[in-house]
């Protein structure tokens, strides 16, 4: 089999495995109950109270939770049993969706009690959101993981387009509380499948790491993570300035255009349909075109529909003007989170997409009620061409943040770490620790060692240092000594666990300048009365 047929058919090899296939399904038919309840929230706001700033705070009330949980819930995925995370905020959810159902087919939902429940909602999809990503890993092997994110994201771009459409026919139907009843029921399924799951648990001799330290360390990472940044400066400002589309069509749908709840489920269902026509149109892009070319591109062209939303009110222009941002939307969101995923290890995955959430999602409610003020002030359409202008200057600027596909990377622990020479093992808790290594460096090598050692620094920082020093001996040039300090001694022996076969490459080119007969001497101190 060619290369181009392994990569045509080999997407499809995680449906193969029943758990994975299983889930996938309910996945895919709760994310239709979501995108109903979208389309029904959105649609009674516009009834309830039709004034711009109120409509846009539905998106606001969406996204919100996404910033203010992020931190945590990426942490509790890491640390926690993800299936009885993932079970906890399913179920969360359920009881959200159907109460609010409930309220509003009694009549007795008012605005403020639709941002109280949609709020709520959010609440739960925050805490699952990160758990979600981070799991997907488990149930594949490691050769499908690219193909099992491809077919998230086309099982959420199926309900982008079925999600609204029905959403839309249900509101014309029975109303808008069957929408957020049917959400609930949407639930079920994935809750019925993760039950099922009889996850394997990999014994830790270290004790589950503290929830504050846990969200310190995830912090931490990001911030010695230069792959990470850049995609989280992309994402933040396509996400203040793209937020204007979600806010505002639903009241250009109705009070412009004249359409019906069908004809806005139409209109979102566009939009969808867009994203799954990128998905192929992605693949054929990134073997032509670089990633930040292609995200160059993608983002002129949301901004281009964001301006033409504003002026052009044809059904048929403004359909293809969907379509189109449909593909941007679907291109960029999944290049931002290929290149998160490729470039983080598992034992961080779940906080280092929580941060990307928190950027993506609280960018989203920050642009949506900055929107919301602006378009009361000034009107809608002046709104929308202001934030197309501006998502254009932001391409500009972020261009010079190179985006990195993660190509080459081995983010499989390395298993291979030198036993701790101590006279006794320090309890966990104990620190902080002083750690120096001891190098003999040719000087005429030392310009490269001094280079290598940097990399090094990026790794131990990463990983958990709070301190980095490299010293040089000024009586003996050739005499090297780094030196890092982490919190406790179990941060130290998680370091070690943390360190990935790229990672390892890294310290085995600046060792490889130790000229010495002997390795490295690497001395351990631990703060004299530090037990807690």
């Amino acid at each position: 089999m060619s290369q181009k047929e392994h990569s045509t058919t080999s997407i499809w090899n995680p449906l193969k495995q029943p758990f994975f296939r299983i889930l996938w399904i309910a996945n895919v038919v709760s994310l239709i109950g979501t995108w109903m309840h979208e389309v029904g929230a959105s649609w009674l706001m516009t009834t309830l109270a039709p004034s711009p700033f109120m409509v846009a705070m539905v998106q606001t009330a969406t996204t919100l939770p996404f910033f203010l949980l992020a931190l945590p819930a990426g942490a509790l995925a890491d640390i926690f049993d993800r299936r009885r995370l993932l079970l906890i905020a399913q179920t969360w959810m359920l009881c959200v969706s159907v109460s609010l159902g409930v309220t509003t087919v009694a009549g007795l939902t008012t605005p403020l009690i639709l941002l109280f429940f949609t709020f709520s909602l959010s609440l739960g999809a925050a805490i699952n959101a990160p758990a979600w990503q981070a799991v997907i890993p488990e149930l594949i092997h490691r050769d499908d993981l690219p193909s099992a994110v491809t077919l998230t994201s086309a099982g959420f771009n199926i309900a982008r387009v079925a999600g609204p459409a029905l959403g839309g026919i249900v509101i014309a139907a029975i109303g808008t509380g069957a929408t957020f009843l049917l959400n609930g029921a949407s639930f079920l399924g994935v809750i019925i499948v993760l039950k099922g799951w009889k996850r394997e648990h990999k014994e830790n001799t270290l004790p589950e790491e503290r929830l504050i330290s846990a969200i310190k360390t995830g912090v931490r990472y990001v911030r010695n993570a230069p792959q990470v940044q850049a995609v989280l400066i992309h994402s933040i400002f396509f996400s203040i300035f793209s937020s204007a589309l979600w806010a505002f069509l639903p009241i250009i749908a109705q009070k412009d255009l004249g359409l019906s709840s069908l004809g806005y489920g139409v209109l979102m269902g566009l939009f969808g349909i867009g994203g799954l026509s990128g998905a192929p149109l992605l693949h054929w892009l990134r073997n032509r075109i670089s990633l930040n070319i292609l995200v160059l591109m993608a983002t002129n062209i949301f901004a281009l529909a964001i301006l033409f939303l504003a002026h052009v009110r044809s059904l048929i222009l403004l359909g293809v003007t969907m379509v189109a941002g449909g593909i941007a939307w679907l291109i960029l969101l999944s290049v931002f989170n290929t290149v998160v995923q490729s470039v983080i290890p598992s034992w961080v995955r779940g906080r280092v997409l929580s941060v990307y959430l928190l950027i993506f999602f609280g960018g989203m409610a920050t642009g949506s009620a900055l929107c919301g003020t602006m378009a009361t002030l000034a009107g809608i359409p002046w709104t929308l061409t202001v934030i197309s202008f501006c998502l254009i200057i932001s391409a500009l600027f972020t261009w010079r943040f190179k985006l990195t596909s993660g190509e080459g990377l081995d983010l499989t622990p390395s298993q291979h770490w030198p036993v701790l020479a101590v006279s006794s093992e320090p309890e966990n808790d104990e620190g902080p620790v002083l750690i120096v290594v001891e190098y003999c460096v040719d000087q005429s090598q030392s310009k490269e060692f001094i280079q290598a050692m940097k990399a090094l620094k990026t790794i131990r920082r990463r990983d958990g240092a709070i301190k980095w020093n490299l010293f040089h001996d000024i009586a003996n040039p050739k005499n090297y000594t780094e030196s890092f300090i982490v919190e406790s001694w179990g941060e130290h022996i998680r370091q070690h666990e943390r360190m990935t076969v790229s990672d390892h490459e890294i310290w085995d080119l600046a060792r490889s300048f130790h000229t010495c007969s002997e390795p490295p001497f690497v001395k351990h101190f631990i703060a004299e009365g530090s037990a807690n």
